[in-house]
């Protein structure tokens, strides 16, 4: 399963990540972490050093051995040099599973250990100096998107992507990509209205979105974003002397996060268990986007017909390595 969590800068996604991301480690379930925001947190908030978690190898780093990985022997996709970052698999493409050992997974996944010791942790690479003024943050997240595109977990499984803030996913394909997208909103207007806003641009494509409330002190909050949200609102999670003694560098085991904060947790992985696997609407979405991106910018930065790699009678998802 897939879980994108996302909300307006300072609500508290990182930690709610890192918090879900313990959770499931407890629970004993396979977990892939991506840290997908260009603000690059979510390492030290699994309880790495500063340093260690600078020092991770980033997948934008490694985009042309994504690329060549995943093409395989796809006859539509001549050469690595021409797929974009929505190019999706097709008969012949690699694809992987979460927990595979892999060369992706080699070159761009860190096995954490202690209690996390069933996560791998993986991410997209923070703005460095020569990106200034040159690039956008989306040329870092396209070795993630092609992931994404390329990887088939199962329903016991968890892939958990922190996301950048706000509705900057929306400028590709990359919203999509998810069984579960999980706001996490805090009692405010401002961040009610970040989550008005990417429910109303996911209603069109039928993206299940799910709230979390966050630095939550008591039911006036909860009230008000169940005024906001409606049955969005799944479960909301309140101060912790656990999360603050984390931020301070002293993890004293998940087993001391309060009892209230674990059940909002339990929560949260019963709403993405309940969500349906659609690998057909998955790979028709992945289709679908990458053809707008063909048109809008593409084949011009590529010189080719990047419409011709869709390959359409395949379909991504556990059969798929039947037929790939």
């Amino acid at each position: 399963m897939r879980i994108a969590l996302v909300g307006k800068g300072g609500s508290g996604k990182t930690t709610v990540s890192a918090l879900f991301i313990r959770h499931l480690a407890a629970c004993g379930a396979t977990v892939m972490a991506i840290d997908a925001d260009i603000n690059q947190h979510l390492g030290s908030s699994l309880g790495m050093s500063d340093e260690a978690a600078a020092a991770l190898p980033s997948m934008a780093s490694h985009l042309a051995a994504v690329k060549d990985y995943f093409r395989g022997s796809n006859p539509l996709i001549t050469s690595a040099d021409a797929m974009v970052k929505t190019t999706p698999p097709g008969r012949g493409s690699r694809l992987v599973r979460l927990d595979d050992d892999n060369a992706i997974h080699d070159l761009c996944a860190t096995r954490l250990n202690g209690e996390l010791k069933s996560v791998r942790l993986m991410v997209t690479g923070g703005f460095e100096e020569k990106d200034l003024g040159v690039s956008c943050y989306h040329s870092k997240v396209g070795a993630a998107e092609l992931y994404l595109n390329h990887v088939v977990d199962s329903s016991d499984e968890y892939l958990v992507m922190d996301m950048t803030a706000g509705a900057d996913a929306f400028a590709s394909g990359l919203f999509t990509r998810f069984d579960l997208t999980c706001l996490v909103v805090e009692p405010t207007r401002k961040s009610v209205s970040v989550y008005k806003q990417y429910s109303d641009y996911a209603k069109e494509y039928g993206v299940t979105i799910r709230v979390v409330g966050n630095k939550i002190t008591g039911s006036e909050d909860v009230e008000f974003l169940r005024d906001h949200t409606g049955t969005d609102l799944i479960t909301w999670l309140g101060s912790s002397s656990y999360v603050r003694a984390l931020e301070r560098g002293r993890d004293q085991g998940f087993a001391t996060l309060e009892p209230a904060n674990r059940v909002a947790l339990a929560r949260l992985q019963a709403e993405v268990d309940s969500v349906p696997q659609d690998w057909a609407k998955f790979s028709r979405q992945a289709a679908e986007f990458h053809l707008k991106n063909a048109v809008a910018w593409g084949n011009k930065a590529t010189g080719l017909d990047l419409g011709s790699q869709v390959d359409p009678r395949f379909i991504t998802g556990p059969g798929a390595f039947v037929t790939s």
